[in-house]
C-alpha cells in the first residue's frame, strides 16, 4: 500500500519540526544546565540525563549533543563526571536506529572533547512517561520535545459509541464539529496525565535538578482553530484513505 500523499507531508513536517524547537530550546538548556552546575557545591560524579519520547532517528543525538555542549561550557563542570543517558519512548519505538548511530557519535564526541572529559552510557527505557521509569532520586535533567500532547489513552467515554452515535466520529482531535463533551474530556485526561507525568518525574529527579519541556501552544484560547488542527486534519484524511484502501 502506498503512503498518501497527506502523510507524507505530515512525516515531513515533523521531522523538520523538532530541529527547530531545539534552535529554539538550547538558550534554555544551556542555562538550565549552568544553574544546575553551579549550585551544587560539590561536583556531580555521576550525572543522569533524559531524555522522553525521543525521536527515533538522528534529532535525539543532536539534543545529547546540546547538553554536553553546554556541560562541556560550563565552568563548574568536572571532567571525571560520569554521564548516564537514557532515551525514553514507548515499546515500539525504533531504538536500534539510534544505536546504529552510537559509534560516529562517540567518535566525533571524542575528537571534539578530548579523553577527559567524562564517560558516556546510553540505554533506553522503554515505556510510558506516564508513570515512573527510573529509581528515586536517579536524574539531575530531564527534557521532552513534541510529546507531552499525546495522551496515554483516549478519553473515556470518546472511544465508545452513546446512544447509537460516535461523539466524535471521523476526528482523532478536537474539531469545529466536536461537541462540548469532547472537548471537556481531551482537557480532564490531559490535566490527569500531565500530573501524573509531574509527580513520577519528582520522585526520580534529585534535588537541585532541572527540567526542560517543550510542549505544543496556540495563541488563540480556541483548540479548533486551524493552527492547531490543520496537521490533524491531514493525518486524519490520511488514516480514513488507508482505511478505505483496506476495505475496499
Amino acid at each position: 500500500m502506498s503512503m498518501p500523499c497527506q502523510l507524507c507531508h505530515i512525516s515531513n513536517s515533523f521531522s523538520l519540526m523538532p530541529i527547530k524547537i531545539l534552535s529554539v530550546v538550547k538558550p534554555i538548556i544551556d542555562e538550565a544546565v549552568q544553574k544546575m552546575l553551579c549550585s551544587n557545591i560539590a561536583p556531580i560524579g555521576s550525572m543522569g540525563i533524559a531524555d522522553l519520547g525521543c525521536s527515533p532517528g538522528p534529532n535525539t543525538l543532536l539534543l545529547i549533543s546540546i547538553i554536553i555542549d553546554a556541560i562541556h561550557a560550563t565552568s563548574c563542570s568536572s571532567s571525571s563526571t560520569e554521564f548516564r543517558v537514557f532515551l525514553n519512548d514507548l515499546f515500539s519505538n525504533d531504538f536500534n536506529t539510534i544505536f546504529m548511530s552510537l559509534p560516529a557519535f562517540y567518535n566525533q564526541l571524542k575528537e571534539e572533547k578530548g579523553d577527559g572529559f567524562g564517560s558516556f552510557f546510553i540505554s533506553a527505557v522503554p515505556g510510558s512517561f506516564y508513570g515512573r521509569l527510573f529509581p528515586a532520586k536517579s536524574l539531575h535533567f530531564v527534557h521532552s520535545s513534541s510529546s507531552l500532547h499525546w495522551l496515554s489513552q483516549v478519553p473515556p467515554g470518546l472511544d465508545c459509541q452513546a446512544a447509537g452515535k460516535a461523539l466524535n466520529k471521523g476526528k482523532i482531535y478536537i474539531s469545529k464539529t466536536s461537541p462540548q463533551c469532547v472537548l471537556e474530556a481531551y482537557s480532564l485526561q490531559f490535566h490527569k496525565d500531565f500530573l501524573l507525568f509531574l509527580k513520577s518525574r519528582a520522585e526520580e529527579i534529585v534535588g537541585g535538578g532541572r527540567m526542560v519541556l517543550s510542549l505544543m501552544g496556540r495563541s488563540s484560547s480556541d483548540p479548533s482553530t486551524q493552527e492547531s488542527c490543520y496537521q490533524w486534519e491531514l493525518l486524519a484524511h490520511a488514516l480514513m484513505s488507508m482505511v478505505s484502501e483496506v476495505n475496499t
